[in-house]
C-alpha cells in the first residue's frame, strides 16, 4: 500500500549530523521537492532502520538521501534492503575528517549500489540535487526548475575579477 510518505527521505544516524545534512533539505527547498528528515541509526536503533528501509518504497519515497559519520554504516544497511536509490553522504568526523566515512560508503560489494557524494556540506548539497534530477526524469515541471536554477547559478558567477 502506498501513502502519501514525500518522495525524497533524509536519513541520518545522529541529531549532530543535521547540521550537514540540512545543506540536502535546503537544495530540495529550493527547488520545491519535498522530503521527511529523521534520524535512523544503523548501530542504536537498528529496527527503526529496518522498519524504515523495508518499507521506504511502499510509504511513497522514491530517492533516499542517508547521511552518516565515522563507521557510516547507515547507507549501505538502508541500500541493501530497499530497491530505491540511495545517495550516501559522508559526514565529517572528528577523528579523520570524514575519510572514515566516505571509505565505509563509497566500498560498497557488488550487487548493493550507493551513490556515494563528496564528504560534508558540498556533498549533502549535491545529494539533493542529485535526488532531485533523479526525480525530474518523470517530472518535466521540476526538470525546468532544475534548468532554471542552473542557469542563475551560471548567471552569478563573474566574468571577471575586479568588482
Amino acid at each position: 500500500m502506498t501513502t502519501s510518505a514525500p518522495p525524497v527521505a533524509i536519513v541520518m544516524g545522529s541529531r549532530s549530523d543535521w547540521p550537514t545534512m540540512k545543506k540536502a533539505a535546503d537544495a530540495l527547498d529550493e527547488l520545491g521537492v519535498a522530503y521527511e528528515a529523521k534520524v535512523v541509526s544503523a548501530h542504536r536503533t537498528p529496527q527503526r532502520l529496518v522498519e524504515f528501509a523495508t518499507g521506504a518504497k511502499a510509504a511513497g519515497h522514491q530517492v533516499i538521501i542517508a547521511g552518516a559519520g565515522g563507521a557510516a554504516h547507515l547507507p549501505g544497511m538502508v541500500a541493501s534492503m530497499t530497491p530505491l536509490p540511495v545517495l550516501g553522504v559522508p559526514v565529517q568526523s572528528k577523528a579523520l575528517s570524514g575519510l572514515d566515512s566516505l571509505l565505509s560508503i563509497v566500498q560498497m560489494p557488488g550487487g548493493i549500489p550507493v551513490a556515494t557524494l563528496a564528504i560534508g556540506e558540498a556533498g549533502a548539497r549535491n545529494a539533493g540535487l542529485l535526488a532531485a534530477q533523479i526525480l525530474s526524469l518523470a517530472d518535466p515541471a521540476l526538470a525546468q526548475r532544475l534548468d532554471a536554477q542552473r542557469a542563475a547559478q551560471t548567471d552569478s558567477v563573474a566574468q571577471s575579477v575586479e568588482d
